[in-house]
């Protein structure tokens, strides 16, 4: 991606990791910055999160605080398999493409095994197949079925489609995994459904353990481990304690979380979000020259742009990243994104493409 000049960069769609972190949470990291409290999570502040976040869920489950979103997804899955067991999950999935292989790093040696599908999602046919094929001893074992939601792709599972793939897996007798870096914009986009809760998308549909992103919805750094199948937490806090990833001062990462609980502050944030790239991914798709590859049901918009609209925008310095096919591009809103930006962006789209 050619450089601009330094005054000229422009990352508000770049990724929603851009942005900096919503006042609902600054509020809370500053009245959590008050006095002395007991560390490891042993305070006040962790105990209420975690309440909160069994309150959301409406279930008695585990609820372990991590730094980053590829610890979450990795320890989680960690607790389930050992070394010689296979994670099936989609091929443009996270777990896969972008973990650097913690997952089979922290588990010993479990492999991810990439399955097909449109546009992010898996099919029970395709769970199936996978699970069903020949595995004896010279292959590694499926033991757990990695999701996705909203998916890489941008896209929302419904509560039924995740209880179908469940429902697959069990009869594979395959665990449950989650992964909701982006969950909230998926709970924002199905909010309006009957049946769509936090519990409908999760445990109530067979889900056993859920990644729970904070940091790509206005947190400064913290992500959730949400055990619906509290067995599978069993002595997972050694685990996280193993891994760097016990916090001493655990109340700020806590605290983050009664930031974004409160008051709905992570539902209206992503609900923002996802209006935001709805309007872009609609006037995206009024240009003749542009092709929208994927429909917009969260905060991605998936664009083909000629290469010379992408040159002229990356000249004007504009950060996104290229990600689908040849010329196709992503562009990320975040709770942050202002109606400005997108005047902006679609401004100097504008002059580019009349300039072709």
């Amino acid at each position: 991606m050619p450089d601009a000049s330094p005054t000229a960069h422009n990352y508000a769609f770049a990724s929603d990791n851009t942005a900096g972190v919503c006042p609902e949470v600054l509020a809370a990291l500053a009245e959590a910055n008050r006095g002395h409290v007991p560390s490891y999570g042993h305070d006040r502040i962790t105990h209420e999160a975690t309440d909160r976040i069994r309150a959301l869920f409406e279930t008695d489950c585990e609820v372990f605080f991590v730094y980053n979103g590829t610890a979450a997804n990795a320890l989680s899955l960690a607790s389930i398999c050992s070394s010689y067991h296979a994670i099936l999950a989609h091929a443009d999935a996270h777990v896969e493409r972008d973990e650097c292989a913690a997952p089979e790093f922290f588990s010993g040696g479990a492999r991810v095994v990439p399955l097909p599908g449109s546009l992010g999602k898996l099919s029970p046919d395709v769970v199936d197949q996978a699970a069903s094929s020949h595995h004896e001893v010279h292959a590694s074992k499926p033991r757990v079925l990695s999701l996705t939601q909203s998916t890489e792709w941008g896209t929302v599972y419904s509560p039924a489609a995740i209880a179908a793939l469940t429902a697959t897996a069990r009869r594979h007798n395959l665990a449950v995994h989650l992964d909701g870096a982006r969950f909230a914009n998926a709970a924002a986009a199905l909010r309006d459904r009957p049946g769509a809760t936090p519990a409908d998308l999760t445990w109530r549909a067979g889900v056993d353990v859920l990644s729970f992103g904070g940091t790509k919805n206005g947190a400064a750094g913290t992500e959730a481990i949400v055990f619906f199948n509290r067995s599978l937490a069993a002595e997972f806090a050694y685990r996280r304690k193993q891994s760097g990833q016990l916090a001493s001062k655990m109340r700020f990462l806590a605290a983050q979380w009664l930031g974004l609980l409160r008051d709905d502050a992570w539902l209206r944030h992503a609900a923002h979000a996802n209006a935001m790239a709805a309007r872009l991914g609609r006037e995206l798709g009024a240009f003749p020259a542009l092709r929208l590859l994927a429909p917009v049901e969260a905060n991605a918009v998936f664009v083909e742009l000629p290469p010379a609209v992408a040159q002229g925008l990356f000249a004007r310095g504009w950060h996104f990243y290229a990600m689908m096919g040849e010329h196709g591009y992503r562009l990320m809103c975040s709770w942050a994104t202002q109606p400005a930006d997108l005047d902006a962006f679609l401004g100097d789209l504008r002059a580019v493409v009349s300039a072709q």
